[in-house]
């Protein structure tokens, strides 16, 4: 499966792809606001075992892709859509960039070419996503692609030790 926007192509995981997904994967700093990582080696492998296995079942309720900044070819991060609920026709979106690609627009662009792709070829209803409240970059791309935040969720995840808030928010078809 591909997708293509202006500037990036979305494609599946190969084997090859270790080296540039634990770039990013094993970088805390990335990793800050996610409730995984920093990966190890074997984290990032089991990771892409994972989701290429995702990619062959039938039917296919994960899709894990990889961000491809077209004009380098450079793999500049990770998207994912995660079908949740298929009688209500539900699923949770989520994205990570490495570090050097932040700012520029790509985590918008590829996660508006997800959600296309969720409403348009899957046929879903809603589509969520949420993000730490101190990650007001993910917040802006969020809103920037026609999600609306729909609540505040309290103490939702054990994370490193603690509990963190998560923002909620959804998009429905256009």
């Amino acid at each position: 499966m591909e997708l293509r926007t202006p500037r990036l192509l979305l494609r599946e995981f190969r084997a090859g792809d270790h080296a540039a997904v634990h770039a990013f994967a094993g970088d805390a700093e990335v990793t800050r606001y996610t409730d995984w990582g920093p990966n190890s080696t074997q984290d990032t492998a089991a990771f892409l075992a994972e989701v290429v296995q995702d990619a062959d079942a039938l039917p296919r309720h994960r899709f894990g892709l990889a961000v491809v900044e077209q004009e380098q070819g450079t793999l500049i991060g990770s998207i994912e859509l995660q079908v949740t609920d298929t009688s209500h026709r539900r699923a949770e979106m989520g994205y990570v960039l490495d570090r050097q690609w932040w700012g520029r627009g790509y985590a918008g662009e590829a996660a508006a070419a997800l959600l296309t792709f969720g409403f348009d070829d899957l046929g879903l209803h809603k589509i969520t996503a949420t993000c730490d409240p101190g990650n007001a970059a993910s917040a802006r791309v969020l809103t920037k692609i026609g999600m609306r935040r729909e609540g505040h969720l309290r103490d939702h995840l054990h994370l490193r030790g603690r509990w963190h808030d998560r923002l909620l928010y959804a998009a429905l078809p256009q």
